[in-house]
């Protein structure tokens, strides 16, 4: 596998970037960008022009990932050559939230039949359900096949986000790459949030939408522990998330982000579905935890692989996290590469919905407030 990379802050640096891949015919490039620079008619033009024979992917994000760390507004750009040749890449439009599962559905019915090593999933971040997007996914692909990727960001502004493919950049398009049978992925995904007060019961929900909880309204209670917090939502609950336990309060391993409130309904639009007359338990977490789940993310993907040399590694967080760290959100980053080494090659963003199988596992959720890795090599 072959990967070179490049990095840019402003539309100005785009060309004189490309320049450096003359000579190179990747068979697929993989963006991941603040919205500003992504939705600026001249970046895909540019891009599509340097690469006129590559499969195209990418998103827009809440930060960029790269192996010297975590820049905002930029553009990173990564191309890849594998002994395969192009990808398949699946794309479909997003009606409505509505239309997640069926969304899925029409992606796996693209990838189905062909031998795959797993699938890389991206998607628009703030009109979608995460997990009904996986189902559908799943419905037609099976769940022995490792489903990777994230939903796009905007910053943290929750308004609109948008994703990258072969014809252009759109806030509807979904987007999954097929892997073939001769690539080896390796995957880990870890939280290092803590739970606090008491498990509610989900009295009230349609999907991912979470009207009450223990007979009330969910958005008055999730108010009443926000206190101050309550006058920036939804993005300040990226710092309180939910944990998801079952009717027998055991926990499922699953985080649920807050992604929008309706007022009027007294509820809250959470990025996946939850479960009817299952508990919910808030969550809030520290800077040395969160470095630490990175860690062990790392070393769960590092394990499933004989080794990383001449590898990709996709690194994908929530944004909440970022938000928790500040200044110390490298430090996630910098506990990843000390795991990984020299030989990986990574990229990323920080996201709206990780998803990723669980660990020791090829079954594939929707994860909140995790760091996901996933690394990619030549068998």
């Amino acid at each position: 596998m072959q990967i070179a990379q490049q990095h840019i802050r402003n539309i100005n640096e785009l060309h004189p970037a490309l320049s450096h891949f003359n000579g190179l015919v990747p068979d697929w490039v993989l963006v991941f960008s603040g919205i500003s620079l992504l939705e600026n008619p001249v970046f895909y033009a540019q891009l599509r022009q340097a690469f006129p024979d590559s499969v195209l992917l990418g998103c827009s994000t809440a930060g960029e990932i790269s192996g010297k760390g975590v820049e905002d507004a930029s553009a990173l750009i990564t191309t890849i050559n594998w002994s395969f040749g192009k990808p398949t890449l699946a794309s479909t439009q997003l009606a409505n939230m509505e239309d997640s599962e069926a969304a899925g559905l029409r992606l796996g019915q693209q990838l189905a039949g062909l031998e795959l090593a797993g699938v890389l999933v991206l998607g628009q971040g703030v009109n979608i359900n995460g997990s009904a997007l996986i189902t559908g996914l799943v419905s037609q692909l099976g769940s022995q096949l490792p489903i990777i990727g994230g939903l796009a960001g905007d910053g943290g502004a929750f308004k609109q986000t948008c994703v990258l493919n072969n014809e252009g950049v759109s806030e509807q398009t979904v987007v999954a790459l097929g892997l073939p049978a001769g690539i080896k992925v390796g995957h880990g995904s870890y939280g290092g949030w803590k739970p606090f007060g008491p498990a509610r019961k989900v009295t009230r929900c349609v999907g991912n939408v979470l009207y009450e909880l223990d007979g009330e309204s969910a958005l008055d209670i999730y108010k009443r522990y926000l206190g101050d917090y309550a006058a920036q939502l939804p993005s300040s609950g990226l710092l309180f998330p939910f944990e998801m336990l079952g009717q027998d309060h055991s926990e499922m391993g699953l985080v649920r982000t807050i992604l929008g409130v309706d007022e009027a309904a007294g509820s809250l639009i959470l990025a996946g579905d939850i479960v009817q007359d299952g508990y919910l338990r808030l969550m809030h977490a520290s800077n040395d935890a969160l470095i630490d789940g990175a860690e062990v993310a790392a070393n769960h993907a590092h394990a499933m692989l004989a080794d990383t040399d001449s590898s990709l590694a996709i690194l994908v967080s929530c944004v909440g996290r970022k938000l928790v760290m500040g200044g110390r959100v490298e430090e996630e980053v910098e506990a990843v590469a000390d795991v990984l080494g020299q030989g990986a090659t990574l990229t990323g963003f920080y996201s709206y919905g990780e998803i990723s199988p669980f660990v020791n596992s090829t079954d594939c959720k929707l994860h909140n407030q995790t760091m996901t890795i996933s690394v990619l090599r030549e068998a």
